[in-house]
């Protein structure tokens, strides 16, 4: 998530440089920036529309299913678009509706408020306003093994119609080094989803991150690695995600970066890197939404993956 202030220009370097897939979300606060740079592009004949993805997400607050079609159009406006070309939820756990994003008690819990809506019932609205033409796919963010199996068993439209034809499914997980995501990966390679991996650096500019937490872009072993192939270890980090089947998107504002981060197409990690990359897996997440914890469907409290 960028800062409100920096992303206009973020997004206009980013297509400069090849990008196509813009991911965005209501809770970002930031989908109108997004949108001043998209139209930016598109007026000056960089890109038309139907070249770029543009993704976005339905927050906790706003899955009761009246609220769904509402706040889509709420991104649509912001971001200066007719349709999206993929809308998830967020996070499977919703959240009290019709006032803060983040409804948080007064107890010093640090717990928000819950809503008792269930997410198969957000997701047949969001079936509907696929139907409409308002998304042309839908999908999950954050779901678990369990909450992807109960959608599968109930969903009529594939979860992702890609372009091409065939339909596949995609849910957007966490995933980098530290958090690979194995069993999960495979569970879903096994019906047809696509993995797209957020944090694929492990988000150290996260504001809630504490002293001494480990930064993977910094890890000796990567580091090691990243000499080895005189690339980048954000470079090291996105091949092998890319080498695992899964699709990465890293964020930044800065130019250089942004274009470095694009530039992984170019080399291949030997199968021995890849291995020992594989070995620095521990459970290292860093995106918890600890202010759902003992929601009923908060996807990380009783499940393995």
């Amino acid at each position: 998530m960028s800062k409100p202030g920096e992303v206009t220009q973020a997004v206009k370097d980013a297509i400069d440089s090849g990008y196509r897939h813009i991911d965005c979300a209501h809770y970002y606060e930031n989908e109108a920036e997004v949108g001043a740079a998209i139209k930016n592009k598109i007026q000056s004949g960089v890109v038309k529309r139907e070249d770029l993805f543009i993704t976005s997400k339905l927050w906790s607050s706003f899955l009761r299913p009246d609220l769904v079609e509402p706040t889509l159009k709420v991104s649509l406006k912001n971001l200066g678009l007719d349709y999206l070309d993929l809308y998830l939820i967020h996070w499977p756990a919703a959240l009290k509706e019709e006032g803060a994003m983040l409804p948080m008690r007064p107890d010093g819990s640090g717990l928000a408020y819950f809503s008792d809506v269930d997410y198969i019932d957000t997701w047949n609205a969001m079936e509907a306003v696929c139907k409409k033409g308002l998304s042309k796919s839908i999908g999950m963010s954050n779901f678990n093994k369990r909450q992807i199996e109960r959608i599968l068993e109930i969903a009529t439209i594939p979860l992702l119609q890609i372009r091409a034809g065939a339909p596949q499914g995609c849910i957007f997980i966490e995933c980098h080094p530290y958090l690979n995501q194995k069993k999960l990966i495979a569970f879903c390679k096994s019906k047809n989803i696509v993995v797209t991996a957020y944090s694929p650096l492990g988000s150290p500019d996260r504001p809630w991150a504490k002293p001494g937490d480990p930064i993977l872009t910094q890890d000796p072993k990567v580091i090691k690695i990243a000499e080895k192939y005189k690339k980048s270890s954000a470079q090291i980090i996105l091949r092998y995600l890319i080498q695992n089947g899964v699709v990465p998107i890293p964020k930044s504002v800065t130019k250089s970066r942004i274009q470095e981060n694009i530039n992984v197409f170019d080399f291949e990690l030997a199968p021995e890197d890849v291995a020992v990359i594989d070995t620095f897996d521990c459970n290292g997440r860093v995106c918890y939404f600890t202010e759902a914890h003992g929601h009923p469907h908060h996807p990380f409290d009783n499940d393995e993956y």
